[in-house]
């Protein structure tokens, strides 16, 4: 690995550590920030859905900024929105301020992660890609599921502000090595698609909305079902726009590509697995077997240290074989850890009931997340990196927002074992159509048997040309 790789590969992790980070470490301290502010629920469900609505709504737009004004200059923007926006939540004098700032950090946070996974595939060539993706991974996975344990150490032993202010550090390295790296190729065209970017939003921030508020509210909710039907009419409109524009920031024709394409449905069933599982059983942990919050944290630990430890080694074996063998794979062996943990009482003994579903849990998504992430990036020319990677960040949230959406339905009444086993076998259920999709749909790449004989060539039949968004675009020899 070059200087400039290691380089682009740490400001990528740390970019996207500090969004993943926070979106899940302010969770437990959401209690503490409602005793000194006030509030009461209605500030706790703002504080995280400010962040969560407005960085789902632009993420989209934040993939097709990065493709048109280069991924260096919106990876840049985005660590110093983030960077203030986190100052200004640690400040925050009352509930109102607090919520505000939290969006303005959701705005910022959009622009991180689909820049970061573009810098990578813009830099690292094709064959190493998949080992780099299971770097980041592997550490973005971590930070997500360490975030509860490292927002309780705080809110126990110090303050609740200090959730944010952990942020500046890792901002200001990531600026600092950022600031250095020099990018030779950056497929800047510089031009938006405002109308549908504005629809776009519009849309993503209408469902994402909806489905937040509707497990507090209700579908009744004139409040739910207005803005979310506003929701869908804009996205409706959004793929008018697209289809008809010359310069789309979103060209429907990747979705033609088939590991693209196949890649986001099996993202769609493996993401709604694993967001449905995972909260269902900490809170089962703590409301049915009695775990202390900081317990229940700790519980779902082991499964990251198995990401941290085999993520990068399946994203490399991945990238020699191809991804469809792990991709079918691994989500049956995560099917097998959810399995595993139909077990579990209303005594739970965490060595054997819960201790080997997480590991073997955390041994699929080993297997799964980077040969995923990498087959469906690889697939898409290099100048679209940041709208595909934005694509696949979208359904990937809106995946567990559904499924967690869906909860209260499955669990079927106060939680209770029969509710937890239901949740179960409905994640084990997504989690092999996730693999059999992937088996059927996936394709590896084969060595060229024509030109020099050193590229690499899809295996099925030639990618539909997309629409190109600047005049006379010279797209790489794959």
């Amino acid at each position: 690995m070059s200087s400039l790789q290691r380089a682009v590969l740490t400001v990528a992790i740390l970019a996207s550590l500090v969004a993943f980070l926070d979106g899940s470490v302010v969770n437990v301290a959401l209690p503490a920030i409602e005793r000194e502010l006030g509030g009461g629920l209605v500030l706790q469900q703002w504080v995280v859905d400010a962040y969560l609505i407005t960085l789902g709504a632009l993420i989209l737009l934040a993939g097709s900024l990065s493709d048109a004004f280069g991924r260096k200059r919106i990876l840049m923007i985005g660590l110093f929105g983030f960077g203030v926006a986190s100052i200004a939540c640690a400040l925050a004098p009352d509930g109102v301020s607090l919520v505000l700032f939290r969006a303005l950090q959701g705005i910022a946070g959009a622009l991180l992660v689909p820049s970061s996974l573009a810098i990578i595939i813009q830099v690292f060539s094709e064959d190493d890609q998949p080992k780099a993706i299971g770097r980041w991974t592997a550490w973005t996975s971590a930070a997500m599921l360490a975030g509860p344990l490292l927002g309780g150490l705080f809110v126990d032993t110090l303050s609740w502000r200090l959730v944010f202010w952990i942020n500046p550090l890792p901002i200001a390295v990531t600026v600092i090595i950022l600031w250095r790296v020099q990018l030779d190729h950056e497929h800047a065209h510089g031009h938006v698609d405002y109308l549908g970017a504005v629809l776009g939003a519009l849309g993503l921030g209408g469902v994402v909305f909806g489905l937040i508020e509707q497990s507090q509210v209700g579908w009744a909710s004139p409040l739910v079902w207005g803005i979310g039907a506003v929701g869908c009419l804009s996205l409706a409109a959004f793929a008018i726009v697209e289809l008809r524009s010359r310069q789309p920031m979103l060209p429907f024709a990747l979705f033609r590509i088939r590991n693209f394409g196949v890649g986001n449905l099996a993202t769609l069933v493996v993401y709604a697995a694993l967001s449905l599982g995972t909260l269902i059983i900490g809170i089962y942990l703590q409301e049915v077997a009695g775990y202390k919050a900081t317990l229940a944290g700790l519980a779902l630990i082991p499964s990251t240290v198995v990401m941290l430890l085999l993520s990068g080694r399946f994203g490399a074996l991945s990238g020699k074989i191809g991804p469809r063998l792990f991709m079918a794979i691994g989500p049956v062996v995560a099917a097998g850890g959810y399995a595993l943990m139909l077990t579990m009482g209303t005594h739970v003994d965490y060595w054997f009931e819960v201790l080997p579903g997480i590991l073997v849990f955390g041994l699929g998504l080993s297997i799964t997340v980077a040969p995923l992430t990498a087959a469906i990036l690889g697939a898409v020319p290099p100048e679209h990196a940041g709208i595909g990677s934005a694509i696949n960040n979208a359904v990937a949230r809106i995946a567990g927002l559904v499924a967690v959406a869906c909860a209260g339905f499955i669990v079927a009444g106060p939680l209770a074992q029969a509710g937890l086993q239901r949740v179960l076998l409905v994640c084990v259920a997504l989690l092999l159509v996730g693999g059999v999709v992937s088996g059927i749909g996936i394709q590896n790449k084969r060595r060229s048997v024509s030109g020099d004989g050193d590229g690499l060539a899809q295996s099925s039949v030639p990618a539909p040309r997309i629409r190109p968004t600047a005049p006379d675009p010279q797209r790489p020899t794959r």
